[in-house]
């Protein structure tokens, strides 16, 4: 079976023979939620269904047709049908029939075939180098890459992701499920750079030209988006929550009710451009040098602490200011959307300690105990493969329906 066969059969619509397969990956859509547990529409239940029964068994494993249809509420005769076909196309395994005292013939368990494809995963957030990995579908790393930048922007930015990919491409041992890139800036459906200031972007059509040029479904989304589902699918998060990534800028991904929120022009998350300095008073205009990102961003932080060290003094201050005004940012959002969780994601030595300390007591003293005096704030479990794991997540909800 080839990708185009299995893109043919995903949540998107009805599995068709005689179909062509579709131009790109479908991606996310607002509102969507990452994992589908219930039944929906008669129209487009098929593929729904097909979703359903894949990610019960991504998320639990070896289950027989019987377990499925009773945490699915699907019938057997449903269930049935939809695993022969998910047999055939060699998306799903038997393992073998389950150890039963029971009388009569034992159920036959089943799994997803975890190695029936592989998927490239690629990050662009750092500002000195753009990593990919070739991952499997549980999102362990099997292979690396990367790309030095070079401070190459526009064009040659480009021109360093498709050689990047083309290089990972080389090192895939299995069928290719897709390509997922985590990029800075802002991000459309079509995965579209709208405008990404720090690699000279605007308006770059990667997800189209990268799939032009290698044939794979590609899906490319902001990288704090993409950072947030790898949290969702691989990390600790319990419920609604924002990542908040600190790299060559500041950025935010917001999952709320089990779905991303992407906002009304796609910069949901946007958070290292908010003026949160009130240094010159409150009637003071939009300033780029009181943005979040003056405090935030590594390459301000590295720079105010390398001064400090040079004339001896303590840098925990100014990791204590950045902290502070991450807190002011977050604050409105928290009380707006009464989050549960704060996840930070960026060099630990930075983050964790004094700055996100700071964060903490900021966000709680600016925001009602009653209903907030519960939130948490963390690093992120995941480390500096994020965006990796994430870009996983992306390529199996947009072509399989799971996360």
């Amino acid at each position: 079976m080839t990708p185009s066969d299995v893109q043919r059969g995903t949540a998107a619509g009805t599995a068709d023979q005689g179909a062509q397969p579709a131009p790109s990956a479908p991606g996310f859509t607002p509102g969507r939620a990452l994992r589908p547990k219930v039944k929906v529409l008669p129209e487009h239940a098929r593929g729904h269904n097909r979703s359903l029964v894949l990610q019960t068994l991504y998320r639990s494993g070896r289950r027989s047709r019987a377990d499925i249809a009773r945490e699915t509420g699907l019938t057997r005769v449903t269930i049935s049908d939809l695993v022969a076909e998910l047999l055939v196309e060699g998306l799903v395994v038997e393992l073998g029939q389950r150890e039963s005292a029971r009388p009569g013939k034992p159920a036959v368990l089943l799994d997803i075939n975890r190695t029936a494809y592989q998927i490239v995963g690629v990050d662009l957030s750092e500002h000195a180098t753009f990593r990919g990995a070739v991952l499997d579908l549980d999102g362990t790393i099997l292979e690396r890459a990367e790309v030095p930048l070079e401070s190459a922007t526009g064009a040659e930015a480009t021109a360093k992701v498709v050689q990047l990919v083309d290089d990972l491409l080389a090192l895939v041992t299995a069928p290719i499920l897709g390509i997922g890139v985590g990029s800075p800036g802002v991000v459309d459906l079509t995965g579209t750079v709208l405008t990404a200031p720090n690699l000279g972007w605007v308006d770059e059509a990667l997800q189209q030209r990268l799939q032009e040029h290698t044939g794979h479904p590609v899906v490319v989304a902001n990288d704090a988006n993409v950072a947030v589902l790898a949290e969702h699918g691989y990390g600790d998060a319990a419920g609604d929550m924002m990542l908040v990534t600190v790299g060559h800028g500041v950025g935010a991904g917001l999952l709320v009710a089990g779905a991303l929120v992407y906002g009304s022009r796609f910069a949901a998350g946007e958070i290292g451009q908010v003026m949160v300095g009130t240094d010159l008073g409150l009637e003071a205009t939009y300033n780029r040098d009181q943005v979040l990102e003056h405090w935030l961003s590594v390459p301000q932080l590295q720079q105010r602490i390398r001064e400090a060290e040079a004339a001896g003094s303590d840098a925990t201050p100014i990791l204590r200011e950045a902290g502070q005004r991450l807190g002011i940012a977050l604050a409105p959002v928290v009380g707006a959307l009464n989050l549960s969780e704060i996840v930070l994601s960026g060099p630990t030595e930075l983050l964790d300690g004094a700055l996100a300390e700071a964060t903490i007591q900021t966000l709680r003293s600016r925001t009602m105990a009653e209903f907030h005096g519960d939130l948490t704030l963390r690093m992120t479990t995941l480390g500096q493969d994020i965006v990796l794991r994430g870009a996983a997540v992306l390529v199996l909800s947009g072509q399989l329906g799971v996360s």
